[in-house]
């Protein structure tokens, strides 16, 4: 994008094609400048629709009954946490109940492999987990990451059974 289309003499380069990358150019800077315009609709939206939400829970509260809601299944349990992992730090503790792993949740658990999947995926990065301890949902974040243990999470998972 930033290249000369010209040479050291000022003589229009003969390897490419200039009005081409000169239309490219100028089709690419047009979409980017209505991507900001759209985007900067978007945001004063989503603004004007937040401030009306705030209004609305301000006059009537909360309209989720969570006593009402089922207790979530655990599709695994931590077996045993190493202390200085990359679980311990997230707050991990054996016997903890894993409902949701990243995009892993009971619905769609079909065995640890799937959560092998997302730590692996995710070296680095925070992954949300939801953890049931005391009948209590507790949300956690963990990162994936390489320490001086085995593994990139530091604790033992074990399937629930079903």
């Amino acid at each position: 994008m930033t290249e000369p289309l010209v040479d050291a003499e000022d003589y229009p380069r003969s390897d490419i094609d200039v009005y081409r990358v000169r239309k490219a150019r100028r089709d690419i800077i047009c979409l980017q400048n209505d991507h900001k315009i759209i985007m900067g609709e978007i945001e004063q939206g989503l603004h004007i629709l937040h401030s009306k939400d705030k209004v609305k829970m301000h006059q009537r509260g909360p309209q989720v009954d969570y006593k009402s809601q089922p207790m979530p299944r655990p599709f695994a349990r931590v077996e045993t946490v190493t202390a200085g992992s990359p679980a311990h730090t997230a707050g991990l503790k054996p016997g903890d109940g894993i409902v949701g792993f990243g995009s892993v949740t009971s619905e769609n658990f079909q065995g640890l492999q799937n959560v092998s999947f997302v730590v692996q995926h995710s070296e680095g990065k925070g992954v949300n987990v939801r953890v049931l301890r005391d009948e209590n949902v507790l949300g956690l974040t963990v990162v994936p990451q390489k320490w001086n243990g085995r593994g990139l999470l530091g604790c033992n998972l074990l399937p629930c059974k079903t």
